[in-house]
């Protein structure tokens, strides 16, 4: 009886480990939509939760359709070591990732390689408003260096350095195109990040700090027309905010609290 009870025991062991390292990738799709309050979802997974593949999407609401934000789909391998609380995971995505990304770590703590993803300006419409009214356009590109990333009960904590370049930016609202090119700084510390943005070139003129904190953006910007654009660039710049005196020019205050 003892070897019977064994012999079922160990039939058992050998079913449940086979289920688990065949979960199907779908499996992922609930962690990435908790993880980022259902504003990004996997599409179309396809392999296993050890080596699969999707790609990247958002919805507009419930009743749409996944919209792809990210051009390409993404491929992934991560060990089985993961089981005994060792990450070792691979992120492949030539159509926009600079290079591959490679994360490694524990359960609750991990070091992301150097890199960067491509993000079409047009795919952002599908994150809803304002930039569904804005409709851009244009090439984004955030890139970051080394990162340190750490779960505990608060939150997740990061470390390093990021940039987003915004790169030949037009918008539907605007005859002006492109209206510039620009770069967003990250500098993160924790659960908290300095921001700052400023123009490279073009004749929307944009320029701001700000921070995030607990996941909420805290931002003091303005937005101005180079000169000569004044004009051509109204109509944008009474969207963007309010109208404010500064010396004797008229900027548009950008405020997010």
């Amino acid at each position: 009886m003892k070897r019977f009870v064994l012999w079922v025991a160990a039939g058992l062991l050998v079913v449940a480990l086979t289920l688990l390292f065949f979960l199907p990738a779908s499996w992922l799709t609930p962690v990435i939509e908790q993880q980022t309050a259902g504003r990004i979802s996997l599409g179309d997974p396809e392999g296993s939760v050890w080596r699969g593949s999707a790609f990247i999407g958002v919805a507009s609401d419930a009743n749409t359709a996944l919209v792809p934000l990210v051009p390409g789909r993404f491929s992934w391998q991560l060990s089985p070591l993961l089981l005994l609380g060792r990450v070792d995971a691979q992120l492949h995505n030539s159509a926009a990732l600079q290079q591959p990304l490679f994360i490694r770590g524990s359960w609750r703590q991990w070091s992301v390689s150097p890199s960067g993803v491509m993000l079409p300006a047009e795919r952002l419409v599908a994150m809803g408003a304002p930039l569904n009214t804005l409709r851009p356009s244009g090439q984004m590109r955030l890139s970051w260096d080394s990162l340190s990333l750490s779960q505990d009960a608060e939150g997740l904590a990061v470390n390093g350095a990021m940039q987003l370049e915004m790169m030949q930016i037009a918008s539907a609202l605007s005859p002006v195109k492109p209206l510039g090119t620009y770069r967003l700084q990250f500098d993160w510390q924790g659960k908290q990040a300095q921001l700052m943005l400023t123009t490279a070139s073009g004749p929307l003129l944009l320029s701001g700090e700000g921070k995030i904190i607990g996941g909420r953006l805290q931002f003091s910007g303005q937005a101005s027309a180079a000169e000569g654009q004044e004009e051509r660039l109204a109509i944008l710049l009474n969207l963007l905010g309010q109208r404010r005196q500064m010396g004797n020019k008229n900027i548009i205050a950008l405020e997010f609290k």
